[in-house]
């Protein structure tokens, strides 16, 4: 028996295989117009072809909880009703295909109003849809982005609000799992970080400052997502800097007290925060940062990064490292992953039946 393709139950939801997409923006939505931040035909494409591959739970793209929460003025958002209409066509294809539909709930902070990757990813300005972004301290991420308008109190909290509308509109779109975007040097992540926040306030300093914000986020979101739901949180568990960055110790205290207020699995990614640093890229290289946690936490956990092969995905979850594996770059390569796997594996999977001839 494969224990990759085992169900996994959370709350009430069973989720059909431990084989998970991970949030992975494509850039591809309108700038402008009723249609702004809409998925449109490639999203659909895009997530219903790893569906039909097996794929058990896809977690949608980082989706803005505000217009200037995107990442580039081409991402998605959910902070209006047209959005999640849009939304729907998708959900209700996943589901249909037997596979979990998640949404990654997202504000980016100080990275935000950036072109697309293959035009360079640069910072852009009003003449290209651009804003200015806004963070926690007037600092930069890099030389290339503007120094980003500290919040007041007043609009840390109305991001609060935004965080739970957003959660709200996501439940209406057909979703069963919302995950909390913490990581990667955005909005929720630049706060956690010593790093990124230099604030003297009630949101900065110390520790309990510092996570004061993704907590506020957590309980709010929580509040308004069904007792029955999943909720997850993506966490970067190191800035990969040797001082003054958050760290793996940080995570495993932190991934505790997300557990408590109600956060039932850490999506546990790395790095982002901080430019320039050096990153031991290797076949599985964030997996121990998602082991620790599951075994020094009550916290159920997905582990990512250069996972590629049946093989190494079968041992990282029967070995007990990680509950799910999601797999980014290797669905984007090949979305029937899932499919393939189980047939390496020994296992079952869902198959539609138009595909039943490539079984």
């Amino acid at each position: 028996m494969s224990t990759l393709f085992e169900p996994y139950t959370l709350r009430e939801l069973t989720i059909p295989n431990r084989v998970w997409m991970p949030p992975m923006c494509q850039y591809s939505a309108a700038p402008e117009g009723p249609e702004t931040g809409a998925p449109a035909d490639w999203h659909f494409a895009h997530y219903a072809a790893r569906a039909a591959g097996g794929t058990g739970l896809i977690i949608v793209e980082a989706t803005a909880v505000s217009p200037e929460g995107r990442i580039s003025p081409y991402d998605l958002g959910i902070w209006n009703d047209t959005q999640v209409e849009a939304f729907r066509r998708i959900t209700r294809f996943l589901v249909a295909q037997g596979t979990v539909p998640a949404i990654q709930l997202a504000h980016s902070g100080r990275k935000a109003s950036t072109d697309r990757p293959w035009k360079g990813g640069a910072p852009v300005g009003t003449d290209a849809y651009g804003w200015r972004p806004l963070g926690p301290s007037p600092l930069a991420f890099d030389e290339r982005h503007p120094v980003p308008a500290e919040l007041s109190v007043a609009e840390i909290q109305e991001i609060v609000r935004q965080f739970a509308d957003a959660a709200r509109r996501a439940l209406a779109a057909g979703f069963e799992v919302a995950e909390l975007h913490g990581a990667h040097g955005y909005l929720i992540n630049e706060f956690l970080s010593p790093h990124s926040n230099r604030r003297t306030d009630a949101y900065g300093g110390s520790y309990e400052n510092r996570t004061r914000f993704a907590l506020e986020v957590v309980d709010a979101v929580r509040e308004v997502w069904p007792d029955d739901k999943p909720l997850f949180f993506r966490i970067s568990a190191t800035d990969w800097l040797e001082e003054d960055g958050w760290t793996a110790d940080d995570t495993v205290r932190f991934a505790a007290q997300l557990h408590e207020h109600g956060i039932d699995l850490l999506d546990v990614s790395t790095g982002g925060n901080a430019s320039g640093v050096r990153i031991p890229v290797g076949p599985g290289y964030q997996v121990p940062f998602a082991a620790r946690v599951k075994n020094e936490t009550p916290m159920p956990v997905a582990a990512v990064g250069l996972i590629t092969d049946a093989e190494q995905a079968e041992k990282i979850v029967a070995n007990g490292e990680a509950d799910a594996v999601l797999l980014g770059r290797e669905l984007l390569r090949n979305p029937s992953f899932a499919r393939l796997a189980a047939r390496e594996l020994g296992a079952d999977v869902h198959v539609p039946d138009q595909y039943h001839r490539s079984v």
